[in-house]
């Protein structure tokens, strides 16, 4: 992507992006990260050649319907550090997007029409308040790591092991309380991180997974229990166990 084509305008206590941005019709990539916006105008329509955008670390409340109908727009788009509290629709028809990050937010729930977000290979939703996840989570075929921690997690959708290219599971400091026998479907995950939950029993079925290479268990009262026989098969195959 060449610079004529990429705009980045941070740490300028900008409470509104500047008109003669949604002109800049040829922009791929644009960085209006780190200022005091609080919306994004519907003009973000004649950016159709967007391909990443950044608008994290604002005062934004809510995101135009426009914002979902940029049809190139799939490399990333980064929401994180501000002031939503729901999950935007307009993102969750972004088909293309690989890459979306929310962090650091007020979003209580996900909508079921998440797995409009077909292409997603990484989706970071730490630090809000989420209490569920939909059992469409399941469609993000694509999806290879997914952040959860620091929520109000008390259950996983069982559709969770359905994630086939999942590699990175982090769960940490939740109020879960058990682990869906469905995580054994995930044959490709490299990281459990289950850190600071109420889990009190795992599933047997994470004795099988063929690729694990870390399981933190760390501050669980499953750490404290006697070990289920398949922690040492883990560990034996190479897996570092953390209890």
């Amino acid at each position: 992507m060449s610079d004529s084509r990429r705009l980045v305008i941070r740490f300028q206590q900008l409470t509104e992006v500047p008109d003669w941005v949604w002109d800049r019709t040829d922009l791929e990539f644009l960085c209006v990260s780190d200022n005091r916006l609080t919306g994004v105008s519907t003009r973000i329509a004649n950016l159709t050649n967007l391909r990443a955008l950044d608008i994290a670390h604002n005062a934004i409340e809510a995101v135009p319907d426009a914002l979902g109908a940029l049809p190139n727009l799939t490399d990333y788009l980064y929401l994180s550090d501000n002031r939503l509290t729901a999950f935007p629709e307009a993102v969750t028809r972004l088909a293309t997007l690989r890459y979306l990050g929310l962090t650091d937010n007020q979003i209580p729930s996900v909508p079921d029409s998440l797995a409009g977000l077909a292409s997603l290979v990484e989706l970071r939703l730490y630090n809000n308040g989420l209490s569920a996840l939909p059992n469409s989570l399941g469609a993000l075929s694509h999806l290879r790591e997914l952040h959860l921690s620091n929520n109000r997690l008390t259950s996983l959708p069982s559709s969770i092991g359905r994630l086939g290219e999942l590699r990175v599971l982090d769960l940490r400091n939740n109020q879960v309380t058990e682990i869906p026998e469905s995580i054994g479907d995930l044959r490709n995950l490299l990281y459990l991180d289950l850190r600071a939950n109420a889990i009190t029993a795992l599933p047997d079925s994470i004795g099988d997974l063929p690729r694990i290479q870390k399981l933190d268990l760390r501050w669980t009262p499953v750490s404290l229990s006697t070990p289920s026989p398949w922690i040492a098969g883990l560990e034996q195959r190479g897996c570092v166990v953390l209890r």
